[in-house]
């Protein structure tokens, strides 16, 4: 690997990493109704196990309610019986032809365990980051070794695997204190 091939590396690898948090992050429970909430349940629908997404359209007409709406009204029960099997803890209401998700108000407890998880997410990114970055500076100094490069551009290098590393846990940082005074509100 040359030295620009590590760095791209290394600055892809990190944003995943930043990527993946956000993704996780949008998965906790606020006060408020968001499709987030639901966007990684899996339906048994057709046989296997589907993202609700691609089998309804789901909505927050409300802060406090999420309307699932079926592309097909055939999986309605599936949708139903998914979500009560999850983890959520919320209970559907079917009228037909939606179905109603009433979010109730957190207790705070249950922030306080929330704004914990946003914290733990927050931490396994940044390890994910300094793994990336511990990889790239020991790829730098084989090729140091291997006298593939100079020992100063190894370092330079370095320098700006550290500066992107930085940067990166700064990202997530700043995406877990929002969530986290999103939870708390």
């Amino acid at each position: 690997m040359n030295v620009e091939e590590v760095t791209m590396d290394a600055e892809e690898r990190m944003e995943k990493a930043v990527t993946k948090l956000k993704s996780d992050l949008t998965g906790i429970r606020t006060g408020r109704a968001t499709p987030g909430l639901v966007d990684s349940l899996r339906i048994d629908a057709y046989g296997s196990p589907t993202p609700l997404k691609q089998i309804a359209s789901v909505s927050a007409p409300e802060p406090q309610q999420l309307v699932i709406r079926p592309f097909d009204p055939s999986v309605m029960k599936d949708i139903e019986k998914g979500i009560i099997a999850s983890d959520l803890g919320l209970a559907p209401q079917n009228d037909g032809k939606v179905i109603r998700l009433n979010i109730p108000p957190l207790s705070g407890d249950v922030r306080k365990k929330m704004v914990a998880r946003t914290k733990e997410l927050a931490e396994d990114a940044k390890i994910a980051i300094r793994n990336v970055r511990r990889d790239a500076n020991k790829a730098l100094d084989t090729a140091a070794k291997d006298k593939t490069i100079g020992e100063d551009i190894r370092d330079a290098v370095k320098d700006e695997v550290q500066e992107l590393t930085k940067k990166y846990e700064t990202e997530v940082d700043a995406a877990a204190k929002a969530k986290e005074t999103e939870v708390m509100e």
